[in-house]
């Protein structure tokens, strides 16, 4: 039996497992830093099937690492498993993480003659936009001695390469003066008309600002009440470029818009967070080849470049990505019209396209990672790096 005949049959012996995995952990969506029952799960599993398991690493309750094989080759795969607010797994990372673990059972049956060393990286918080798992994990080391890295996600259809983009979410703060809306209002400063400034002032920014820039946020807090003139309010905005420099190039003018609120009403402004964003993802050709190879081999329809002009989104996995050759490839579970972040999107992850994706996912995955330890020239090129 060849080796990925060998990952196929444990991947067929554990579907069962990975599919109640996937639906566990859809029904009991948990938001980023929280994943306690998600990281839990993922972690029994794989400790039961002999992988070396620390939990709670890089000062991260909800981070693990999952060790198996002893080849020289070492290849990381990331689990994601945090939820949305209000729409839970619009995203399907109830997908990623099953699709992980999968692809690391069956690669394990055949690490040592393939020639690899797998560990499963649990990677808590990824939607939160700044400071997330693997920004994180990265900064304190967990990603040392590993050679490449690669995850697979969920989306309407399948695309090896997405375009992946920088981005930045920080929290912004004004503080007035509360005085009666009716009776004294000349007393008051009022910190939402500041942040309605901002908001206007960006409103105009866009028709200046590249095609490929983001900007978008929600207010937070408005004020407590209509006849009190609000001393506090607070807004959350993400800004995204192609690059960091970009991005950053954006981040001034952005800034801009939010101290013209403050200037013109007399509040203070107070900017936090922002300071670790997620880079631009940067796919490695080579490994990204095998793998839409192996995806094709399972029959998946891969999505013409040009159908996926418009889509940009970001990952902490960008910043990985910079670190360590990676790939992050998308597949597909049949959710027209329905897209990510949207609750229709949500259901389709429990679907059986979905339950389809999770086994093709890992397959893909496991395949991929027994195809670049055979590859004499990447896998010269990959051992290089250290």
């Amino acid at each position: 039996m060849d080796s990925k005949q060998a990952a196929r049959e444990r991947l067929g012996q554990a579907r069962n497992s990975l599919l109640d995995l996937s639906h566990r952990i859809h029904a009991h969506p948990e938001l980023g830093f929280e994943e306690e029952q998600a990281c839990t799960w993922l972690a029994e599993m794989l400790d039961q099937a002999g992988f070396a398991v620390k939990t709670g690493i890089c000062e991260l309750p909800t981070a693990f690492s999952a060790s198996i094989g002893k080849g020289p080759l070492h290849l990381g795969i990331m689990a994601e498993y945090d939820s949305l607010p209000s729409v839970g797994h619009a995203c399907g990372h109830n997908l990623i993480a099953a699709m992980s673990v999968g692809a690391a059972l069956a690669t394990a049956k055949v690490a040592d003659d393939a020639g690899l060393t797998v560990t499963v990286l649990g990677t808590p918080a990824e939607e939160i936009g700044n400071a997330g798992g693997k920004v994180l994990m990265l900064e304190r080391g967990a990603y040392k001695g590993m050679h490449a890295a690669m995850m697979v996600h969920p989306a309407p259809m399948d695309f090896v390469q997405p375009k992946i983009i920088a981005a930045s979410m920080f929290d912004v703060h004004y503080t007035g003066k509360e005085a009666h809306a009716s009776a004294f209002p000349e007393l008051g400063i009022n910190a939402a008309d500041a942040l309605t400034i901002a908001q206007t002032s960006i409103g105009l920014l866009r028709q200046h600002i590249r095609q490929s820039d983001r900007i978008h946020g929600i207010c937070t807090h408005g004020g407590d009440a209509p006849n009190i003139v609000p001393a506090h309010t607070a807004a959350r905005y993400i800004i995204r470029g192609e690059t960091v420099k970009d991005m950053e190039e954006l981040r001034v003018k952005v800034r801009h818009c939010f101290e013209a609120g403050a200037l013109a009403t007399g509040s203070k402004l107070e900017i936090k967070g922002g300071d670790k964003p997620y880079t631009e993802m940067r796919h490695d050709a080579d490994m990204a080849e095998i793998y839409r190879r192996n995806a094709v081999a399972l029959g998946r329809n891969l999505a013409a470049p040009e159908s996926m002009a418009r889509f940009s989104a970001s990952t902490d996995m960008g910043n990985v990505s910079l670190a360590l050759p990676s790939i992050h490839p998308m597949i597909g579970i049949d959710s027209l019209p329905a897209v990510n972040h949207q609750p229709e999107f949500t259901a389709h992850c429990i679907s059986p396209a979905a339950d389809q994706a999770l086994w093709d996912g890992a397959l893909a995955m496991a395949w991929t990672a027994i195809d670049m330890a055979a590859d004499p020239n990447l896998h010269k090129r990959l051992l290089a790096r250290h």
